[in-house]
């Protein structure tokens, strides 16, 4: 990796404002492990000066894998100026995907801080402190984000964009299984019909808790940890939702929470 990871870092971040498409990395610039881009995606916190307000977990599902080229889930950090309030209309300007995700989002109550040993499924959900409903909207600064690859996408922060943080679910959200959980989602276009999609939280790495250890592993790995107040969006709980300029769409969680969103240029 010629490239340092402050400078792979620069010009994702000066694509990411320019909202002008970046092309692939030479061969001998972009990152050629996981490693190496985490390392870059860590220096997008000087060169944003962003306050990390959650986390992402992209590619959960194994059709999502295969068509951006990856071997399994990646991480991104949620910064704080990328949260957009559910009741405002979210611009597409700059966006190449294009897609909406409804997903289950869990709030930490407790640190899980870096150590040797793994997390257990058990010891991350009794850290968690609440389960909010949540769509997000990603995006790649690569003009071809199929074919980046897996170490570039890492550092193009697991294509995070835009986040909405939905309501809380109630109290018992605990009893539920999230697994078969059925989530359904409704797009309005404009001046075309309106379609639907159902989907589950099996989607989601086959349950969106299993997602949710996987990342506070990922980044105990790393040396990061998950922390107290940040959030967890755990992956789409459908195939993302094809979205244009003048669409609303409408999603169901049933007894969780429903939400929309609205989106312009």
């Amino acid at each position: 990796m010629a490239m340092t990871p402050a400078t792979l870092a620069q010009q994702v971040w000066a694509h990411w404002q320019s909202g002008q498409p970046m092309p692939h990395w030479a061969a001998a610039d972009r990152p050629q492990s996981r490693d190496q881009g985490y390392a870059a995606q860590a220096e997008l916190l000087a060169c944003s000066g962003q306050a990390v307000a959650g986390w992402k977990i992209a590619a959960t599902s194994a059709a999502g894998q295969a068509h951006i080229g990856v071997s399994g889930p990646l991480a991104g950090r949620v910064f704080a100026h990328t949260l957009r309030e559910p009741a405002r209309a979210v611009s597409l300007a700059g966006n190449r995907m294009r897609v909406a995700e409804p997903e289950m989002c869990f709030r930490m109550g407790q640190d899980l801080p870096p150590r040797p040993q793994a997390y257990s499924q058990a010891e991350v959900m009794a850290a968690v402190e609440a389960l909010h409903i949540a769509i997000e909207v990603p995006n790649s600064r690569f003009a071809d984000f199929v074919t980046a690859g897996e170490a570039s996408l890492i550092a193009d922060n697991a294509c995070a964009h835009e986040f909405m943080l939905g309501p809380q679910a109630p109290d018992d959200w605990r009893t539920l299984d999230l697994a078969a959980h059925a989530v359904s989602a409704r797009v309005s276009p404009a001046n075309a019909t309106a379609w639907t999609r159902v989907g589950s939280g099996a989607a989601v790495l086959g349950d969106p808790r299993i997602a949710l250890t996987w990342i506070a592993n990922e980044l105990r790995a790393l040396g990061e940890g998950l922390r107290q107040g940040q959030f967890v969006t755990t992956g789409t709980c459908m195939p993302p939702l094809q979205i244009q300029p003048g669409d609303r769409v409408e999603v169901d969680f049933g007894r969780l929470g429903r939400m929309q969103a609205h989106f312009t240029d």
